[in-house]
């Protein structure tokens, strides 16, 4: 009866290890996530794969870490800096673009800044400071964040000193809610902001400067770092995202017409 047991027991366990073997843990940006890209992508990759994608949305800082604890096969933000950190680290195996997009920002169809007669992202920012007009951060250290705080390092402020600057210290669709609410300025990515909502009275305000570009790339964990990784299946996600198919499936993902990633993976 002992032997019968263990049998089961290694018979289940062997059945358990061939399921895991098809499903991947992908820590990811809440932006791609927000836009409805993954409702549009997992299905696609599970009929040509075999692999479901199990997503963990967060701030870009939260996924990198949590991929630094080894809670996940796969990595997918927007901070090239700290993702080739990431890689440098040993902590994932290779870093490869595969889509971008940009950066609005948004604010009330009033604009009290009149950023819409700004000459650039800089200007524009002066001009929020400047009207003492309120501008909500998302202050999580995701990837807007940390683009959002390159760009007031640009123009020499420290926006934590400015007494309209205010940090929701959550996602982009709430931080986009709390804007709404206080009539106030926020920088989103386009493709969260295009999927949102809730819009009111906000519109984008400005745009277009290649300081506001946006890259996301994908990485697989270093099973040197973290030996459970399940790396045959994070490497045929990988393949598949930067392939031709891939890349055109990203390109034909739309919402109310409008094209919200452009793929580039070389």
């Amino acid at each position: 009866m002992l032997h019968y047991v263990c049998f089961l027991i290694l018979l289940l366990s062997a059945k358990m290890a061939v399921a895991d073997d098809s499903r991947v843990i992908l820590q990811s940006s809440t932006s791609t996530q927000n836009s409805g890209l993954y409702d549009y992508l997992l299905p696609r990759i599970a009929d040509d794969t075999g692999i479901k994608v199990h997503v963990v949305a967060v701030g870009t800082g939260q996924a990198i870490k949590n991929a630094t604890n080894c809670d996940g096969d796969l990595l997918l933000t927007h901070a090239k800096a700290d993702e080739e950190a990431f890689v440098a680290q040993g902590y994932g195996l290779y870093r490869r673009d595969v889509m971008y997009n940009d950066y609005v920002l948004i604010g009330p169809k009033t604009d009290p800044a009149n950023t819409r007669q700004a000459h650039d992202i800089n200007d524009a920012l002066h001009r929020i400071i400047t009207a003492q007009a309120t501008f909500i951060s998302r202050g999580d250290d995701s990837g807007t964040h940390k683009a959002e705080l390159k760009l007031w390092q640009r123009i020499n402020i420290n926006p934590t000193t400015i007494k309209t600057y205010r940090e929701s210290g959550s996602g982009m669709g709430a931080s986009l809610t709390i804007a709404i609410e206080m009539n106030a300025y926020t920088l989103s990515d386009r493709s969260t902001w295009t999927a949102y909502g809730n819009k009111q009275n906000h519109q984008i305000i400005f745009q277009g400067t290649p300081p506001l570009f946006n890259q996301y790339g994908i990485i697989p964990i270093n099973p040197q770092h973290c030996p459970y990784t399940n790396l045959d299946a994070a490497l045929k996600v990988t393949e598949w995202l930067i392939s031709a198919k891939g890349q055109a499936h990203i390109a034909k993902y739309k919402v109310a017409g409008e094209q919200l990633f452009f793929p580039n993976a070389r």
